[in-house]
């Protein structure tokens, strides 16, 4: 019997069927076959096959429900160890082959329970192990061949990509497929299992967090002859002190705290045994096998027995059962004999014996790179995941589902409608009066007697007055039009100014009527007005107008182009997506938060509208919820890097290393994985896919056009131009758009990845130097304006494998500076990416931008002519246009400014490089071209007050009166800014002698 002690720590290997365990059975039948012992008759009968049926009862369950709920069951199993030292020699000598582990428990004796694994078998190279071979269970002296395997467990093969352990890069797969085939190894096969309590699974878990790493411990044991002689004192304390080729793998097992993680299965280096590094790596202060070896019973057991004749279970300590077999043993054996005498303080210092200089044969496993491969699998995850369908109904509680609201006119517009349909009711009243006096009347083709007319009218009047009518018409209509006056005019106080009050009665009586006309017309004669033409811009332009403004810091113009683009279409996701964005850039959270809520309401499973959730969410300082959507994310897609990424960034914010450790490796793997899939499919449908994009590309062009702006403001006085410059520009809308099409977050997450160096041209980084997690994470950040992230993201970077201080890294550093204005940070990123990559598009436009945001116009005037003479075009060539443009006008280059913008007008045409190229071409005197060009500028925002300004020049310049008024009136009601172009307006207005109305 076992020593009844060790049941007080509820932990046992299970050697029978698991179900006795989990099922809580008190009995079970099975069926096992039997199998004939070498040499034995029963081994020539092929035809049949013997079985023995076999009963287990108990009389109570073993664990009760609540330890089968709280407890958990453990199972190690130890593969092979691989490139094993060239001095072991398969052919020489036998040995025992010995590796263990151990399992921390919490209990009464507070000692750990280690896991013997004896018995492995050395090998030559030559072949590969079998594939899908079988477990074995620990139990030797068995001697028919096949017993030992365990039915239905496989050592099943993996990716090497998939495994957790140390050697599972592209790097080691050459070297292990070798190795596995062509070197020695050691194989067990061997599995034990482990019931362990909740105690101890609380224990496991404080143990992993605290040291991370488990030592595993392997040595090579000689098979020793029975002796009767006893060994000297001095002899036997120095066995004690040896291990010979002691080695020690470090498993890191920290994956089994990751949510939902149950097992753990990977290669490891073997590194000769340093108590020091072990205990710094571990915190384990003593060796298992070193306590195995000063053990005579359980040595005699594990190491002393020629292999396959015993294999006992493994115990903390010896147990008053175990001492009292001890005399009945056959007879005593030898220690084991000393590879390497120590010195005489060995004798009465057992651990100072174990240096690093004294393990001379532990250092082969290092030349030799041997490593272990072993698994360990749980029936339940350490740490429980949350169901996908718990994330959602908790993203769901977080913005819970609105109905869509109306859309409902407001302010002046209601209440010209409400004065509308009141002067329609007014109107089908008196018609019913009128005809209640004089009957139905047909009239059509006949004339009417004015007369009689007349006579029906003052009739009409007197009825109404008499009745009573007049004064209720009156009463319906006085409260539409206090709306009115209200509304559009803001009148709301008194007028102090009799003048001032006769000469606003005048003005609203006259829009009264005119618009008691429109009613009039629409109800009696049908004359109904014409829809709105459709807006000729689509939301791509809208959102290239947006970017332009950001880039200019006009915030307020962005806002509207961004409002524009939700009022046409708020079911789009990317509309407020993309609104969203611009609100994180000014600071706005709360006004970010509401419109990423309002896009994941349109699709729950949108995974660019639960990461922006998250970052508003953790930017806002509510982790637990930034948590929920990031955890969302993963589960509704599993296989997105970019969400792994992410929630990895969160819990190193939270400070939660283990889980992030987690996130980043998932990422990394499924990152790796998507890099092949497209590096092959690039190899394959290289052309194709050339083809699809420019397709695609074209596709959006062909939707261009000009923007509808908001307002009653009328078009400027246009014409047609022979320039063949400005034709190239217009007639071809279509190879506009596909240059400059901003990004929006959605298709940041959709679209297949980039390489680290976008627009590097010819010196583009080789294919291996692919962009990692965190620079992917940095990109997606930076368009969402979360530059919060994009730090930490960089931070990552710099120090992971894939990263480093690349081009790439530079270049989004100097971004990020350049956004808070930091230039002398900035400036010391441009450099070093210019050192790396000096023919690298971006780092001359980046640069270019620099240098104008410092005031410092002539050097970027040079940067971006270099960025125009390099092959390759930057990212974002817009701003690089429009920059080197406005320097050319201000140096007085009209010429190449000319030039300049027509190529932005022909790429990207916006208001403004329409505006550059006409201000450009009036300066030249060519004035039908820059009429064109303001024209063209004028109809894609009829709200910019420099493009009227410098029309009213055009139009002075030509001599026409009337549109130069119209011109300039519209300057002074947008309030122009620019006082330089204000005083040239009316200098010209005064050589001309027209121009100004108020003259």
């Amino acid at each position: 019997m076992d020593d009844p002690g060790l049941y007080k720590h509820s932990k046992r290997e299970i050697m029978g069927p698991p179900e006795t365990c989990s099922n809580r059975e008190c009995n079970f039948k099975v069926t096992a076959p039997l199998y004939p012992v070498t040499g034995s008759l029963l081994e020539s009968r092929l035809d049949s096959k013997a079985s023995l049926e076999v009963s287990v009862s108990i009389p109570a369950p073993l664990l009760t429900e609540s330890q089968i709920s709280n407890g958990n069951l453990l199972r190690a199993t130890v593969e092979a160890a691989y490139c094993v030292p060239d001095s072991w020699n398969p052919t020489g000598p036998q040995f025992n082959y010995v590796a263990s582990l151990q399992i921390p428990i919490k209990g009464e004796m507070q000692r750990d329970l280690p896991l013997i694994f004896s018995n492995g078998v050395l090998k030559a190279g030559g072949e590969s192990e079998t594939v899908s071979r079988q477990k074995r269970w620990p139990v030797s002296g068995i001697a028919a061949p096949g017993a030992q395997n365990i039915p239905e467990a496989f050592i099943l093969e993996q990716v090497y990509e998939e495994e957790d352990g140390e050697m599972n890069g592209k790097e080691d797969k050459e070297f292990r497929v070798e190795a596995e085939i062509h070197r020695k190894r050691v194989t067990w096969d061997i599995e034990r299992r482990c019931y362990l309590d909740q105690s101890t699974v609380i224990s496991l878990q404080r143990r992993i967090a605290e040291c991370r790493y488990w030592p595993v411990e392997i040595m090579r044991a000689p098979l020793s002859t029975t002796s009767k002689s006893k060994p000297s004192k001095a002899e036997k304390s120095d066995e004690d002190a040896q291990v010979s080729f002691h080695g020690v793998a470090y498993v890191n097992m920290v994956p089994l705290l990751y949510p939902g993680v149950k097992r753990l299965r990977g290669a490891y280096r073997v590194f000769p045994y340093q108590e020091s590094e072990v205990l710094e790596k571990t915190k384990c202060q003593s060796s298992v096998l070193r306590d195995l070896v000063r053990q005579d019973s359980l040595m005699s057991k594990l190491i002393s027995v020629p292999p396959g004749l015993n294999s006992p279970h493994m115990k903390p300590a010896p147990s008053r059962m175990a001492r009292e077999e001890k005399g009945s043993k056959e007879k005593d054996i030898r220690r084991m004999s000393a590879v390497q005498k120590t010195t005489d303080a060995a004798d009465t210092d057992p651990v100072a014996a174990v240096t690093p200089s004294a393990n001379i044969e532990g250092q082969q496993y290092a030349e030799a790179r041997t490593y272990v491969v072993l698994e360990l699998t749980l029936e339940k995850p350490l740490v429980p995941k949350r169901m996908a369908e718990e994330m959602a109904l908790k993203v769901k509680d977080l913005v819970p589902a609105r109905p869509q609201l109306s859309r409902r006119t407001a302010g002046a517009q209601k209440a010209v409608v409400d004065y509308h349909s009141q002067v329609t009711s007014i109107t089908s009243s008196i018609l019913e009066e009128y005809c209640e006096l004089f009957g139905q009347q047909e009239t059509a083709g006949l004339e009417v007697d004015p007369q009689v007319l007349e006579e029906q009218k003052c009739q009409l009047n007197y009825e109404l007055n008499c009745s009573g009518k007049y004064f209720a018409f009156k009463e319906q209509l006085k409260h539409a039009v206090v709306k009115i006056v209200r509304e559009k005019y803001m009148k709301t106080t008194a007028f102090e100014d009799h003048d001032e009050l006769q000469a606003f009665l005048s003005e609203l009586y006259v829009y009264l009527v005119d618009q008691m006309h429109v009613s009039l017309n629409k109800s009696l004669f049908g004359d109904r007005e014409e829809p709105p033409s459709a807006p000729t811009t689509d939301s791509e332009q809208l959102l290239r107008f947006a970017k332009e403004a950001e880039m200019n810091e006009d915030f307020d113009m962005a806002e509207r182009y961004y409002q524009e683009r939700l009022a046409r279409d708020r079911q789009l996701i990317h509309h407020w997506l993309d609104y969203g964005s611009f609100k994180l850039l000014v600071g706005d959270h709360i006004k970010a938060q509401e419109c990423f809520h309002e896009a994941l309401l349109l699709n729950y499973e949108h995974i660019p509208s639960l990461l922006l959730c998250g970052i508003t969410a953790a930017l806002m300082d509510n982790v637990g919820e930034a948590e929920v959507f990031f955890e969302d994310a993963t589960c509704v897609d599993p296989s997105s890097a970019l969400a792994w990424t992410m929630l990895g960034l969160l819990y190193e914010i939270w400070g939660n290393d283990i889980r992030m450790e987690m996130a980043f490796s998932e990422a990394r793997k499924l990152h790796q994985a998507e890099l092949a899939t497209e590096g092959s499919a690039a190899r394959s449908n290289s052309s194709d896919s050339g083809r699809t994009v420019i397709g695609e590309a074209g596709e959006r062009a062909s939707k261009g056009g000009t923007e509808v702006t908001e307002g009653n403001l009328p078009s400027a006085p246009g014409g047609q131009s022979s320039s063949e410059d400005l034709s190239i520009a217009t007639r071809h809308p279509e190879e506009s758009a596909s240059h400059m099409v901003p990004k929006s977050p959605s298709s940041m997450v959709t679209k297949s990845k980039a390489g680290a160096d976008k627009g590097n041209g010819a010196s583009e980084d080789p294919p291996p130097n692919v962009s990692s997690i965190f620079m992917e994470a940095a990109k997606f950040l930076a368009q969402v304006n979360a530059t919060q992230f994009v730090q930490k993201a960089l931070s990552h970077e710099l120090l992971c494998p894939e990263g480093g201080p690349s081009c790439s890294y530079h270049l989004m550093c100097a971004q990020m500076h350049l956004l808070r204005k930091e230039y002398d940070a900035a400036n010391e990123n441009l450099q070093r990416a210019s050192e790396i990559d000096h023919q690298n598009p971006d780092v001359w436009a980046l640069t270019g931008h620099l240098r104008y945001l410092s005031g410092r116009k002539g050097e970027a005037r040079e940067c971006y002519e270099h960025t125009l003479s390099l092959v390759a075009d930057a990212s974002e060539m817009h701003s690089v246009y429009l920059r080197l443009g406005s320097i050319y006008l201000q140096e007085g280059e009209y010429e190449k400014a000319k030039k300049t913008y027509l190529l932005a007008c022909k790429r990207t045409p916006t208001c403004q490089t329409w505006l550059g190229a006409g201000v450009a071409c009036y300066r030249l005197e060519e004035m039908q071209d820059a009429e064109v060009a303001l024209s063209e500028a004028n109809a894609l925002n009829n709200r910019n007050a420099e493009v009227w300004g410098y029309l009213a020049l055009v139009c002075l310049k030509t001599g026409r009166q009337l549109e130069a008024e119209q011109s300039y009136k519209y300057t002074r009601k947008l309030n122009l800014q620019n006082q330089t172009l204000m005083t040239e307006i009316h200098q010209l207005q005064e050589e001309v002698g027209f121009g100004d109305p108020s003259f």
